[in-house]
């Protein structure tokens, strides 16, 4: 099966809404490498925590799908994305993951660039070379409240309006004022959609991550809004608790499904991902002010989930390798004074979500293995539990149509009612 013999359409319109997808969707190499040109090469993809570049010259590289990308701090501060390619022959300029760098410079033959992508010397090359012809391309690049995103597509769609919706919330964590405790990086060998489809739901939570469940409240009343659109009264209150300290808390999605922020609860007692339920550093970061305000849970497809709390933060990426593998990198931030051994202690802040994501690794892979045989049919979402399943598999269904606005709104009715997930 190719991408020009595949019958996308017929798939889709035979597709149960509230229900998983047919098994190509998850194992085919064509619909694969439709996902990376549909959703992956035009949406934006979150890269890094912005404090991950602290100074002019740090750069990180970064691979989405065909892509080889390298991000670099500017000498004017500004967090630029280039495509990691020698505009003379071609050669890649940064092999390594990350490291520091006064100018980019090639290593084949040393054309020399200025961390704003300007060629600055190229040797040899003739009196009717003209430098300003050949600097890096660009890729989209935007900074959010220390959370910078990128867009390999030509023109990029609208992020602002995700920006206008998403600062009040992210802006009182401060993350231009933390720095990386932690990064860990899993492959897990299954389809990118699995790995969101486990992440959109708690109905495995209580069996499959007991680390996880000393603080994060798997009660439905309290992980979302109801099937039928209504929040529970506590979980209403605690949104009104914590706006009324200026802390912005409550459910607010786009129409189109692509992004949600709320600020919920823990478990009674819990402040913080510890496994004892207390706070992981001693340091707050950012100015939340309400020591249990619990944690702000932010998606934003197809690449990020995020868990903000008043001690510390959480990004977590999610980069497809192939049709059965995906990357997961976590990242862990905290207030950038905050002494590790004195204000934390390392295994301690990170053991819930490495617990958590190696259980998660687990159960995707056999997701996965399931799914490859022969055997399997769709099966039904529960309403009650895994609205949020259903909520992102109508979401992946618009994008990989590229469906406008009018296939979105047609589809709004749903997202209302699944929004919680």
């Amino acid at each position: 099966m190719t991408p020009s013999t595949l019958d996308l359409p017929a798939m889709l319109a035979r597709r149960r809404p509230g229900y998983s997808l047919e098994r190509p969707f998850y194992t085919s190499q064509a619909l694969f490498e439709l996902d990376l040109e549909r959703i992956f090469y035009r949406q934006w993809l979150y890269a890094i925590p912005a404090c991950q570049l602290a100074k002019p010259g740090h750069y990180v590289t970064h691979r989405v799908g065909a892509y080889n990308l390298v991000l670099v701090r500017g000498q004017d501060g500004r967090i630029r994305a280039f495509h990691n390619t020698c505009r003379h022959r071609g050669s890649i300029l940064c092999n390594k993951p990350q490291g520091s760098v006064a100018k980019l410079v090639c290593p084949y033959h040393q054309w020399t660039y200025e961390l704003d992508g300007r060629l600055l010397w190229a040797r040899s090359m003739g009196d009717d070379f003209d430098p300003a012809e050949h600097g890096l391309k660009r890729v989209h690049c935007r900074e959010l409240c220390g959370l910078v995103y990128i867009c390999l597509a030509d023109e990029a769609p609208d992020f602002d309006a995700f920006a206008e919706l998403a600062e009040p919330y992210l802006g009182v964590h401060e993350l231009a004022d933390a720095r990386v405790a932690h990064v860990s990086t899993i492959v897990e060998q299954a389809n990118w959609k699995l790995v969101w489809e486990n992440n959109r739901e708690c109905y495995h939570c209580s069996v499959c991550h007991p680390s996880l469940c000393h603080s994060f409240d798997v009660d439905p009343d309290i992980a979302g809004v109801r099937p039928d659109g209504s929040v529970a009264p506590r979980l209403q209150a605690h949104f009104e608790r914590c706006e009324q300290a200026g802390v912005a808390a409550q459910f607010r999605m786009d129409p189109a499904g692509q992004y949600r922020l709320a600020r919920m609860p823990l478990q009674a007692g819990a402040v913080s991902y510890t496994l004892d339920g207390q706070v992981g550093v001693q340091r707050p970061l950012g100015r939340v002010g309400i020591p249990d305000a619990g944690t702000l849970m932010k998606f934003h497809y197809p690449s990020t989930w995020c868990h903000l709390l008043p001690d510390q933060a959480m990004t977590f990426r999610v980069n497809p390798l192939g049709p059965t593998s995906t990357e997961v990198t976590t990242t862990w931030l905290v207030h950038k004074d905050a002494v590790e051994g004195v204000d934390y202690d390392l295994e301690r802040l990170t053991r819930v979500w490495i617990d958590t994501n190696n259980e998660d690794r687990e159960i995707v892979e056999d997701n996965q293995r399931g799914i490859n045989s022969p055997a399997y049919e769709p099966g039904p979402y529960s309403p009650e539990e895994e609205s949020g399943v259903a909520q992102f598999v109508e979401w992946y269904c618009d994008a990989l149509q590229g469906a406008g606005q009018e296939g979105r709104q047609a589809r709004q009715c749903v997202t209302r009612r699944t929004q919680a997930g």
